[in-house]
């Protein structure tokens, strides 16, 4: 199908070029079962502030397939999501900004692995129940707290795309404390989180200068958890510990990443809080 015909999704998505092609070809037919099933799963949540992802429900069906049913239905439920924003107030622009995840997560998918796909569907279904924001450099998730610090809280994404200066980060954050009191002021939250391999002591102790460093000294660090992949994936966009003697060293990053595995070393997810 022409992805003309799908302009205005496609712009709300940002989903471009091959990628915009073959979504068309998926809208082109009615949705199957087991896409209307995913929707119904989204619709469920929509609204409803969930901590946590949709993940596989262990059918046989083979993980590109998963992918395809997952695109598909993301493509088609956005629009509710669009909605449910607006009716809100949020601003259109807040409400795209949000949902161009989607767009940004193909193509890392195409660098990834060289074809179109979305091994990160079970992350977007985070976006579809509505309640997570992109607010300048930073992506902000309200949730319900796991402890006693606060009812609420907003947990912390950092999309690949653009730099972590402090003026960027100072800036996304003032404008967290204005959105959610705003739009859920039932909601308050007085704490943020974030469970990320920049929150590793190590990268911090390695790069003390590097603004990673200055990002992940805002937080608290409360505990760190083993996650030997993270640092390359998102360094590198590869999945997996091979061939990492073919991975390029032109960075301070990229050295100080694949140093610390050479020297039998294991990155870590650090989970951190801040007050707001």
């Amino acid at each position: 199908m022409d992805a003309s015909l799908h302009a205005e999704l496609f712009e709300l998505l940002d989903i471009t070029g091959q990628d915009a092609t073959e979504c068309a070809n998926l809208l082109d037919t009615p949705p199957t079962k087991p896409v209307l099933q995913a929707m119904e799963a989204m619709q469920e949540r929509l609204g409803a502030f969930p901590a946590d992802s949709i993940q596989a429900d262990g059918s046989t069906q083979a993980a590109g397939s998963v992918e395809m049913v997952w695109i598909e239905a993301l493509l088609r439920f956005a629009p509710s999501v669009h909605a449910y924003h607006l009716e809100l107030g949020i601003s259109p622009a807040v409400s795209g900004a949000s949902l161009a995840d989607l767009g940004l997560q193909l193509r890392i998918n195409r660098r990834v692995h060289g074809s179109f796909g979305l091994d990160t569907w079970s992350w977007m279904t985070l976006h579809m129940a509505g309640n997570l924001f992109r607010l300048g450099r930073l992506q902000f998730h309200i949730i319900r707290a796991q402890d006693q610090r606060s009812n609420w809280v907003l947990g912390v994404h950092i999309p690949e795309d653009g730099g972590l200066s402090p003026a960027l980060v100072d800036a996304s954050f003032a404008e967290a404390g204005s959105f959610f009191p705003k739009y859920f002021p039932d909601k308050p939250a007085s704490e943020a989180t974030c469970d990320s391999w920049m929150l590793d002591p190590y990268l911090v102790e390695r790069l003390p200068e590097s603004n990673i460093a200055s990002f992940a000294r805002r937080f608290t660090l409360d505990r760190c958890t083993d996650a030997p992949t993270d640092a390359v994936y998102f360094t590198f966009r590869q999945r997996g510990l091979h061939d990492l003697d073919k991975l390029p060293r032109g960075t301070s990053l990229q050295r100080v990443v694949l140093e610390r595995i050479d020297d039998g070393g294991t990155w870590q997810l650090g989970h951190g809080h801040l007050a707001l």
